[in-house]
């Protein structure tokens, strides 16, 4: 649950931003997943707009804008300066979407992110926030995750703690089609010094090239990833 401030405005703003990551909106879907008036929602969601942290597609619906990607790389963050430099290289050899997802609540944020120059391909905005629900970096995020949480998450996934147990024993997950349709993907656990997981390095792409089992072809690409993200932290 997301802590308040005590400044209204400042409260409600972030609110719309946390709406559009976690599902592009129009107007009426922001104002229903916000609780806030039209007016404060449209007035709020424009001003963002303005300054770049949210952008309107050719449909009129809101999506995280490009300002909150350029506030990320400049965040003094050892996982994203690591992620700078091992990211590229695991895109280049798999050529699909890459992703690092780190938990917060009972969710996913995607921290950092690349796509192939070209092609079709899975598509994750910086910012986005994803359910822990389905997915293999949320299954990765979930099975080194402490107890009370993964009792509070399981009734509502696609997985069960059985699948958590073999991402704990071999060192990554994938998925097929359980975030989106079409979509496959593989993660890998990231570790910080001190041995906790700390993110998820995943690459993600259409079913049609990665397969329903894409962990035979890219498993031990991700793994390898993770563990260069973690000699550099």
């Amino acid at each position: 649950m997301r802590q308040h401030s005590g400044i209204g405005v400042l409260d409600k703003a972030v609110a719309v931003l946390y709406a559009v990551a976690e599902h592009p909106s129009g107007l009426n879907e922001l104002c229903a997943r916000t609780g806030l008036p039209r007016a404060t929602a449209h007035r709020l969601a424009v001003g963002l707009e303005v300054h770049r942290l949210l952008a309107r597609d050719s449909n009129g619906t809101w999506r995280p804008g490009p300002a909150l990607a350029e506030l990320a790389t400049s965040a003094d963050d050892p996982l994203l300066e690591a992620a700078s430099a091992i990211l590229p290289r695991l895109r280049e050899i798999t050529g699909e979407s890459v992703q690092l997802y780190c938990r917060d609540g009972n969710a996913r944020v995607c921290v950092a992110a690349l796509e192939p120059p070209v092609g079709l391909r899975d598509t994750v905005p910086i910012g986005a926030r994803l359910p822990l629900t389905a997915g293999s970096a949320a299954k990765v995020l979930l099975a080194w995750a402490d107890p009370e949480l993964q009792r509070t998450i399981l009734p509502d996934a696609v997985f069960g703690e059985r699948a958590l147990a073999e991402v704990r024993k071999r060192g990554w997950a994938q998925s097929a089609a359980e975030r989106a349709a079409g979509v496959a993907s593989v993660s890998a656990p990231v570790r910080d010094a001190g041995g906790s997981v700390v993110a998820a390095v995943s690459v993600s792409g259409p079913i049609d090239r990665m397969g329903r089992r894409p962990g035979a072809r890219w498993a031990a690409d991700l793994v390898a990833a993770a563990e260069a993200l973690h000699r550099r932290l």
